[in-house]
């Protein structure tokens, strides 16, 4: 089999979701922050301290789901930090939201440490199962492909479109979207932009935590130092590349997932010809060139990055 019949398996398919979902979680949630006029550099921190938390509520023996509402419950409060720091303080938002990714990474290890201070080898939970869709998850090629994963990942899919009708379809998504291009605007209609931003920084934060829980609860079993590796960083550039639009961003994860299955996969056609790290680094070049295309003929949000005071005029 050579690398073009790799597209016809349903393995590569199956393995490229799987890949998708933490990321798609994490881009959806800075696409919030952003579309606010925030911008959150703690998700990978925060991404981080979801999939600890998630993953030890589960090993102190709650539920699966239980699990995913502390992990967002945590990264909602990380996110009501960065919010006080950048929305209410108006604090460079970069140095504030790399300080978090700092801190959340750090107690996430050190609480990890402290809970299970002799653990040599990451202890295991029992994850989310795979879950058939009657009369379709046998199918040939696609029931394998796409029908048969776990409850989480079909619940980030569906995040998408949720998120696409509350940006847009909602009174809420109006105020966040306009607290990101027009703050004045809000204001002069009686609505707390503060409140606002702080409330989408929040929300955002959740579903990054969940995305971090994503990787411990339903790709992997355990939780171990720097799993997140470096995933929050690639949703950062998503959200540039998907133009700020949700529906661009799920095809941008999926792109950059398909990539990384290849690379996978492309190592053992090299034969050991090729240095691995090269394939390591395929996914994340490609991704650079595309959101620097993508990047010249996006529009940003007005307001990301300035700071709102009650009562300015800008």
């Amino acid at each position: 089999m050579d690398l073009i019949e790799v597209f016809l398996t349903a393995g590569f398919w199956a393995a490229m979701i799987r890949i998708a979902c933490p990321l798609i979680l994490g881009t959806l949630g800075e696409l919030i922050c952003e579309r606010a006029g925030v911008l959150n550099l703690g998700i990978e921190g925060i991404m981080t301290v979801g999939a600890m938390a998630g993953w030890m509520w589960v090993y102190q023996g709650g539920d699966l789901w239980g699990g995913v509402a502390f992990a967002a419950f945590v990264g909602a409060s990380f996110g009501l930090i960065h919010a006080g720091f950048t929305v209410y303080l108006g604090l460079s938002q970069h140095v504030a939201g790399i300080g978090l990714t700092m801190f959340a990474s750090a107690l996430s290890f050190f609480t990890f440490r402290m809970i299970l201070p002799s653990s040599t080898t990451p202890p295991k939970i029992e994850p989310f199962q795979q879950v058939k869709v009657p009369g379709l998850s046998d199918l040939p090629f696609l029931g394998e492909a796409f029908l048969n994963h776990t409850p989480l990942t079909y619940a980030t899919f569906l995040a998408v479109p949720a998120v696409i009708w509350v940006l847009y379809r909602t009174p809420v998504g109006l105020a966040v979207r306009m607290a990101g291009e027009n703050p004045v605007a809000v204001e002069a209609q009686g609505i707390d932009v503060l409140a606002v931003r702080c409330g989408a920084v929040m929300a955002g934060s959740a579903l990054m935590a969940v995305g971090g829980a994503y990787l411990t609860m339903s790709a992997f079993d355990a939780f171990y130092f720097g799993m997140v590796n470096g995933r929050g960083w690639i949703c950062v550039a998503l959200v540039i590349f998907a133009s700020w639009r949700p529906g661009k961003a799920l095809l941008g994860a999926l792109l950059f997932a398909g990539l990384d299955a290849l690379q996978v996969r492309a190592q053992q056609f090299a034969g050991g010809l090729v240095p691995y790290q090269f394939f390591l680094m395929l996914p994340y070049v490609l991704s650079i060139a595309a959101m620097v295309v993508m990047a010249r003929r996006a529009r940003y949000p007005k307001a990301l990055l300035v700071p709102y005071r009650r009562g300015e005029r800008h």
